[in-house]
């Protein structure tokens, strides 16, 4: 898997393609690594605000169940459909095909001060290799 260097990624192990205009949101390989065989996801609807911090869905696996976070604040535009119907595929190419949502970004300065480039957050799941999810 290459690694996605033009993504930032927050310490819940969600990712964004940035924070302006519209983004991308998923979660990272490390984190569907850690949660195993994904069974279930619950997204939001289109036109659903969140706030940076806040979860938006969750996900399911043979594992555990977890929180999925936002990792910038604004209004839900698209859902992934196909990762509803089949979220085992999200482990197939979780920084492509495998977004979750996209996210017409409203704040871009509230709570992204903690968003890391991709050598960053490698160095933080080195450190704290617990994740959230």
């Amino acid at each position: 898997m290459t690694h996605p260097t033009d993504l930032l990624f927050s310490k819940e192990h969600e990712w964004t393609t940035g924070i302006h205009g519209e983004v991308s949101v998923g979660i990272s390989a490390f984190a569907l690594e850690q949660v195993g065989d994904v069974v279930y996801i619950e997204l939001p609807e289109v036109g659903d605000e969140h706030q940076a911090g806040n979860s938006f869905g969750s996900i399911e696996s043979t594992k555990t169940v977890s929180d999925l976070y936002m990792p910038v604040t604004g209004e839900i535009i698209a859902v992934n459909t196909d990762i509803q119907s089949d979220p085992a595929s999200l482990h197939d190419d979780p920084y492509g095909q495998g977004w979750l949502i996209k996210v017409r970004v409203t704040d871009p300065h509230k709570n992204t001060d903690e968003l890391m480039d991709y050598q960053k957050y490698e160095e933080f799941i080195s450190s704290d290799s617990t994740p959230s999810h």
